[in-house]
């Protein structure tokens, strides 16, 4: 009887499950570093986890924004970027268990993540699709080739019996994946950092901003209270919160820019960048706030603008007597919109801005420019990266977050909020300072009113205010005694309303109630 052939040893061997986990987790950061390194380096490229991350948002269910702005913040983007990196390593090593026995099927479903990230990058209205092509390429051709290799590494000194390695084959097998995951890790920083960088050079490339031809007033003196703890009254750019849909900051080429008024207009035309900033610059204090801010939260800020009169664009333009409706659009497809007698109207003046608080604007919020309108939450009007202003009607199109559930008209709402002393704080007993801010944009706050315990209002100090688009400090001198207490803030607009003490979520429309702490008096 003829004996049958003995396998070849490399086929009978099978690495261990860890093994191929650890190996398909290593083609994995492969992937990903290569990706992020070319994404950095190749101009129009698009950033697989970024184009993925981005997707997630547009197919976000209503809700889901709130939600995760309860809980991280303004930290949601990163904590997001590292979700959909940790998911594609998760991935990457059920690949690695798979490739165990169906190593073609594994190299397939590297193919397929990569057919993924490139539709998701075709999303990016900035990306170009030969770029983005060639990046995904080069992340599934590499994954593949890792893999391939590492697991070749696992077999060539196991024994066919037990498929094990030697103790130096294992150390050679670890060395090797570990060295590919940290050199991974350095590629994704550093393409990651290119990414950011070429958003921060182009504002860099525009210098200072011409001056305007309306300078507005410096703040008077009387306009700062001296309170330790209370929110500064312009705030720094580096501190303004930001809030919105891009995972990355967009990188428009001021080469190829445009600012365009189209729609419902009888005379749509298009500027350069610096056809804008040749016009007629005007300087404003204006008070933004995000509608997903909760009472006594910090998503809002203060700052001097520096733009285009927006009335000045729609009278260039000429705005049909139909259209009630105004869209800006973003260079990445975001929109919001609002209505157009509220930018006609004679109080106030909504800008198309260009600098915040003396600087070119920033990358983070809006550059090359953005619009600020006063008394409007961000989310139905300050677009940032601003590319387009749409003229149609309120009937005609829902902007971004009308779908997912938020209003589509958004007016700030009368707030305060309690800066000093902070909630659970322990004071001690005498004269204690409770200051904070308060803001009504384009009512102004004509009084701020504060109570202790159950006891009965008591109006408070006001600075000076610099107009009524702007917020203001106020401080009351609670002569505090020992023991715990509740504290409430209220404000009071320049129409005579006071502040709502029911109490809503933030959606629809924006967050309702009186800003509420705890203190502690010994």
């Amino acid at each position: 009887m003829t004996e049958p052939m003995n396998p070849d040893p490399q086929q009978r061997a099978r690495p261990r499950r860890r093994t191929a986990v650890l190996a398909g987790v290593a083609a994995g950061a492969a992937a990903l570093g290569t990706a992020e390194l070319l994404a950095g380096i190749l101009p129009g490229a698009s950033s697989p986890i970024i184009a993925i991350g981005d997707t997630v948002i547009a197919l976000q269910p209503p809700g889901a924004k709130q939600f995760v702005v309860e809980l991280f913040g303004e930290a949601d983007k990163l904590l997001l970027t590292l979700f959909i990196a940790a998911v594609a390593l998760v991935a990457a090593g059920a690949l690695g268990l798979l490739a165990r026995d169906r190593p073609g099927l594994a190299r397939i479903g590297f193919a397929a993540f990569g057919l993924l990230a490139l539709a998701a990058s075709f999303r990016d209205p900035l990306s170009e699709p030969l770029t983005s092509f060639l990046v995904a390429a080069a992340a599934v051709g590499v994954s593949i080739a890792v893999l391939s290799w590492l697991m070749r590494l696992t077999v060539e000194r196991a024994t066919p019996a037990v498929a094990e390695m030697p103790a130096w084959g294992r150390r050679r097998f670890i060395g090797s994946s570990i060295a590919v995951i940290g050199l991974a890790a350095g590629s994704g920083i550093l393409g990651r950092t290119l990414l950011e960088r070429g958003r921060l050079n182009a504002v860099a490339q525009v210098g200072e901003v011409p001056d305007p031809v309306v300078s507005a007033s410096p703040p008077p003196t009387e306009a700062v209270l001296d309170i330790p703890g209370v929110s500064e009254l312009v705030t720094p750019n580096t501190e303004f919160y930001r809030i919105d849909t891009a995972l990355i900051v967009p990188r428009p080429n001021l080469d190829t820019w445009r600012l365009s008024v189209t729609g419902m207009v009888d005379r749509p035309f298009e500027l350069t960048y610096d056809e804008l900033t040749a016009m007629p610059l005007h300087d404003q204090y204006v008070t933004i706030a995000c509608v997903s801010n909760e009472v006594g939260g910090n998503l809002v800020g203060n700052a001097l603008w520096r733009g285009v009169r927006l009335k000045e664009l729609l009278e260039r333009a000429g705005v049909q007597p139909s259209a009630t409706q105004i869209v800006g659009r973003a260079v990445d497809g975001f929109t919001a919109g609002f209505p157009t007698v509220w930018a006609l109207a004679d109080e106030r003046e909504a800008l198309v801005a260009v600098a915040m608080n003396g600087e070119p604007l920033p990358a983070d919020h809006g550059f090359p420019a953005r619009l600020i309108v006063p008394g409007l939450f961000g989310y139905v009007s300050a677009t940032k990266w601003l590319a387009e202003i749409e003229l149609t009607t309120l009937e005609g199109f829902d902007a971004y977050w009308v779908p997912l559930g938020w209003s589509k008209e958004g007016p700030i709402l009368t707030q305060a909020r309690m800066d000093v002393p902070r909630d659970g704080a322990r004071v001690d007993a005498g004269t204690v300072a409770v200051a904070g801010v308060a803001w009504a944009p384009d009512r102004g706050i004509s009084g701020v009113e504060v109570q202790v315990d159950e006891e009965g209002w008591v109006a408070a100090e006001l600075s000076a205010p610099i107009s009524d688009a702007t917020w203001v400090q106020f401080v009351h001198r609670w002569d505090a005694s020992p023991g715990d207490h509740l504290l409430r803030v209220r404000a009071i607009d320049g129409d005579g309303e006071v502040q709502t003490d029911e109490r809503t979520r933030p959606a629809p429309d924006g967050a309702r109630g009186h800003h509420t702490i705890r203190v502690s008096v010994s």
